[in-house]
C-alpha cells in the first residue's frame, strides 16, 4: 500500500508540525478530530520517555508508533504496521470465547455475560431466567446417521435458536447436544415457561440434513435469578440440576429448579461412588427366579437377578442402581460378573434346568461380547444349550448392524435367545423375523391386567403366543402373581410361566435345594 506522504513532503528539516498537518489533509491519521488528533502527536513528541502508541485509520490499518529519544536532543520514531497481528489477535479471542462448530458463545464468555447481567439484575427488579437445553435423542442420531450428520444438525439448531429467540436473549453452545439460554423476565415463572414454548416450536419442525429429515425435542432445565443463586456459577449448576431431573422423567419434557435437588444430586453422587467400589468389595449378590414349563410341570430354568447388598442402607434396589450403572459405564464389567457367576452357579444345578441371564445394551458396544460368554461357559462348563440370554428391543434399536452379528454368533454355538419384555418398547415385528429370537417373554404388565374385565391385555397375549407359535418360539408369561392368572395364560396357550405364585427369587443355597430337593413344590404350583 502506498504511504500516505511522499518523499517531498517529509525532507530533511520539514517541522514535525506540518508533517502531521499533511497527514490530517490527507484523512490519514487515527480518530475524527483532527484538533485532538494535532495536540496528541505534539505531545507525545514532547516526551523524553520511550513510548508506543497504537492508531487506527479510517482505512481500517492498525498502525503501532513507538518513539525513542535520542541523546542531545530529537527522537527517532518507527512506524510499524500491526494489522494482520491485530486480527489475528482478534481472531484468537474470538476462538477462546466462541465454540468452533455453531460459532455461539462457549461456557467461558456465557460466564462473564452472565456475571455482568446478574449485576444489572441486582441492581433493578429484573429476573434473569437461564436455560440449560439438551436435545432429545441426538445420540441415536449422531451414531445411526454419523457425526457429519450430527454436526450439521448442531449447526441448524444453533441457526434456529439465535434467530427464533427475542432481541436481548444470549444463546450459548457448551459442549456436545447442550444449549445454554439466558434472558431477562418480569415474571420468571410464565416468562420462562413461554421461552420453553418457543423453543419446542422451533425444534419440532423438521431439520433438512441433506439425504435426512430429522425431527429433535429438547429437555429443559431452568434456574431464576436472584432466588435461585446470584453467583454465575451457583444458577448454571443449578439450571444443570433441573435438567438432568427433566431428562430423566422423559423426553420433552422442561423443570425448575428446586432446592430439593441439590439433595438429591448428592445422594446421586454417593450412591455412584458406592457402587464404583461395589464390585470390588464383593457387594453384589445373585438371586434365581425360576419359571416352570406348562405342560411338564417342571422347573424349566432360572432367571439370575442382580441384588446389592449395601453395607450401610441393606438392599437397593435394582431399578435405583442398574440405570446409574448404565449411566456411567459400569454395566459391561457387573454384567460380566453376573454372566460368570451364574452360569458358575448353574453348574451345581441338574442338567436339564437352564440359566436366564439379563444383557445390558452397553454390553454390545464395548470389549467383544461372543469371547466373554464363550469363556464364562468354558470356565463353568455348562452346556451352551442351558444358557439363556435375555434381551430387550432397547438393544437392536441402537445398533441393528452390530447386535445382529452378535446374536447370531450367540445363536450359532447353540444358546438361547430372549426377547424380555415384549410389548413394553418398540415392539416392531420385523425384530422378530430378522433376530435369532427363541423366546418371547411378555410383559408383566398385560399378564396382570388378564383378571381383569378389559379384554385388551387378553387380545395381545393371546395374538403374541399366536405369533410366537407361527414362528416356532416359545412364550414366558412373566408376573404370574396368583393360582387364577396362571390358569389363564395356560388358557391362552403360554409355554412357560415366572412369578411369585411359582417362586419368588431366592439366594443360591435356597435355589440349590428347590431344584435338588424339592422338585414337587413347583410342579404342584403349575
Amino acid at each position: 500500500m502506498k504511504p500516505p506522504l511522499d518523499p517531498e513532503h517529509v525532507k530533511p528539516g520539514t517541522p514535525f508540525r506540518q508533517i502531521v498537518e499533511r497527514r490530517i489533509a490527507l484523512g490519514a491519521y487515527a480518530g475524527r478530530d483532527p484538533d485532538a488528533y494535532m495536540k496528541e502527536r505534539l505531545a507525545a513528541v514532547r516526551e523524553r520517555r520511550a513510548s508506543t502508541k497504537i492508531h487506527t485509520l479510517p482505512d481500517g490499518r492498525v498502525i503501532a508508533i513507538s518513539h525513542q529519544p535520542m541523546e542531545g536532543g530529537g527522537w527517532v520514531a518507527t512506524h510499524e504496521d500491526i494489522t494482520e497481528q491485530r486480527r489475528y489477535e482478534a481472531k484468537i479471542a474470538h476462538m477462546a470465547h466462541h465454540d468452533a462448530l455453531t460459532d455461539l458463545p462457549n461456557r467461558v464468555l456465557l460466564r462473564e455475560r452472565l456475571e455482568h447481567a446478574l449485576a444489572g439484575t441486582l441492581r433493578g427488579n429484573q429476573a434473569l431466567a437461564i436455560l440449560m437445553l439438551d436435545l432429545d435423542r441426538f445420540k441415536e442420531i449422531n451414531d445411526s446417521l454419523g457425526h457429519p450428520v450430527g454436526d450439521a444438525l448442531l449447526k441448524l439448531v444453533a441457526d434456529r435458536l439465535r434467530s427464533g429467540l427475542r432481541e436481548g436473549a444470549m444463546v450459548a453452545r457448551l459442549g456436545g447436544d447442550e444449549f445454554a439460554i439466558v434472558e431477562e423476565v418480569t415474571t420468571a415463572a410464565i416468562e420462562a415457561t413461554a421461552i420453553v414454548e418457543r423453543i419446542h416450536a422451533m425444534l419440532s419442525e423438521p431439520f433438512d440434513l441433506g439425504d435426512h429429515q430429522v425431527v429433535c425435542g429438547a429437555s429443559i432445565g431452568i434456574a431464576v435469578a436472584p432466588a435461585d443463586g446470584a453467583d454465575p456459577d451457583q444458577l448454571l449448576k443449578n439450571a444443570d440440576l433441573a435438567l438432568y431431573r427433566a431428562k430423566s422423567q422423559g423426553r420433552g419434557t422442561h423443570r425448575f429448579f428446586e432446592p430439593e435437588m441439590n439433595r438429591l444430586m448428592q445422594a446421586r453422587r454417593d450412591l455412584e461412588r458406592d457402587l464404583r467400589s461395589a464390585l470390588v468389595n464383593g457387594e453384589f449378590e445373585l438371586h434365581y427366579q425360576p419359571f416352570v414349563n406348562l405342560q411338564s410341570g417342571e422347573i424349566a430354568g432360572c432367571e439370575a437377578l442382580l441384588r446389592w447388598h449395601h453395607p450401610r442402607r441393606g438392599m437397593v434396589s435394582p431399578a435405583e442402581f442398574v440405570p446409574l450403572a448404565e449411566e456411567i459405564g459400569l454395566i459391561a464389567p457387573i454384567g460380566e460378573w453376573v454372566l460368570r457367576n451364574a452360569c458358575a452357579e448353574a453348574a451345581k444345578w441338574p442338567d436339564s434346568v437352564r440359566i436366564a441371564v439379563n444383557l445390558s445394551p452397553a454390553q454390545f458396544k464395548g470389549q467383544p461380547l461372543v469371547p466373554t460368554v464363550v469363556s464364562a461357559l468354558a470356565t463353568s462348563g455348562i452346556s451352551p444349550q442351558r444358557l439363556e440370554l435375555e434381551v430387550t428391543e432397547s438393544v437392536m434399536i441402537e445398533d441393528c448392524g452390530t447386535t445382529l452379528a452378535t446374536l447370531e454368533q450367540l445363536h450359532e454355538l447353540g444358546i438361547c435367545i430372549a426377547l424380555d419384555d415384549f410389548g413394553t418398547g418398540y415392539s416392531s415385528l420385523s425384530f422378530l423375523r430378522k433376530y435369532p429370537f427363541d423366546k418371547i417373554k411378555i410383559d408383566r404388565a398385560f399378564v396382570s391386567e388378564l383378571s381383569a374385565t378389559a379384554e385388551g391385555s387378553r387380545a395381545i397375549v393371546r395374538s403374541v403366543v399366536q405369533l410366537a407359535v407361527s414362528l416356532g418360539k416359545t412364550t414366558t408369561a412373566e408376573g404370574v402373581e396368583t393360582k387364577e392368572l396362571l390358569e389363564l395364560v395356560r388358557a391362552e396357550g403360554c409355554t412357560e410361566v415366572q412369578g411369585y405364585y411359582v417362586s419368588r427369587p431366592k439366594p443360591s443355597s435356597s435355589i440349590v435345594a428347590l431344584l435338588l430337593g424339592q422338585p414337587a413344590q413347583a410342579a404342584s404350583a403349575a
